[in-house]
């Protein structure tokens, strides 16, 4: 017999918040929401709390619970993932970060030309006696032109690229608003999509349809707000927006955060 010094006593009394891993990068297929997985390559930071009697924690275990549920990552999947870890390690609470890169081929407006556009996911989990909780996020690509610019031009407005995030806690995302649809509400609040593969006839119709659409971030960070407040299952949410200006030696950005209870103004 091995000798376990990890389960050996410890007489200082310090109970520890967090013990476990962080950087590990591993494979994983995710759920889009549309019955099909997605193969990435996830960045995980798994941890528990540890009582005051108990040296250390087995560090080993956390990548037997991840690579037990490395197949189909969904909203059950990951809630399951952190209270298996939970009871796994006898611990009284569990803590499951997963940050991914997403693929979604995009089809170009004009040409149809298709191509992969990537969006920075990530997906959390905590657990402990009381339940789990379930947190999901992300970081999307958009253009935008300014409504100002437009406004006092003779010719043109200035556009930049900007970025949509989008966190959210609740229970199993209804209507869509898993990874995808988090994904559709932030483009769709911007000035135009960002596409990887362009024509020119794709470039032309791009540019003008975002002359035809400025948004502000103020209008990016609302309308986004639109669309969540009216999703059934969601206790909070958090959006914000940034442009990196064109024409500015800084960039510009909004941001609202909303908790229950529901009717609550966001703040």
């Amino acid at each position: 017999m091995l000798a376990d010094v990890q389960a050996a006593p410890d007489r200082r009394g310090v109970p520890l918040d967090e013990v476990g891993i962080e950087g590990l990068r591993y494979p994983v297929l995710v759920a889009d929401g549309q019955g099909a997985k997605r193969e990435t390559v996830a960045t995980a930071t798994m941890s528990v709390d540890l009582g005051p009697e108990v040296k250390g924690a087995h560090l080993s275990r956390f990548i037997e619970v991840l690579h037990g549920s490395r197949e189909q990552l969904t909203p059950a999947t990951v809630r399951a993932l952190a209270e298996e870890l939970r009871q796994y390690m006898g611990s009284s609470g569990a803590r499951v970060h997963l940050t991914f890169p997403y693929f979604l081929e995009r089809e170009a407006p004009v040409t149809r030309s298709r191509a992969f556009v990537e969006y920075t996911c990530s997906v959390s989990a905590s657990s402990g006696p009381t339940g789990t909780q379930l947190s999901w996020s992300v970081d999307v690509p958009v253009t935008s032109v300014c409504p100002c610019s437009k406004a006092i031009s003779d010719r043109g407005a200035h556009n930049q690229r900007g970025h949509i995030t989008i966190e959210v806690k609740g229970a199993d995302p209804v209507e869509g608003l898993w990874f995808d649809g988090l994904i559709a509400a932030a483009e769709a609040a911007a000035s135009s999509p960002v596409y990887a593969l362009l024509k020119r006839p794709d470039e032309r119709h791009v540019t003008m349809t975002g002359y035809d659409n400025p948004v502000f971030v103020e209008d990016m960070v609302r309308n986004v707000c639109e669309v969540l407040s009216t999703s059934v299952g969601i206790t909070a949410y958090r959006v914000r927006a940034v442009n990196d200006e064109s024409i500015h030696n800084h960039a510009a950005y909004a941001a609202v955060s909303w908790r229950e209870p529901r009717g609550a103004q966001p703040s």
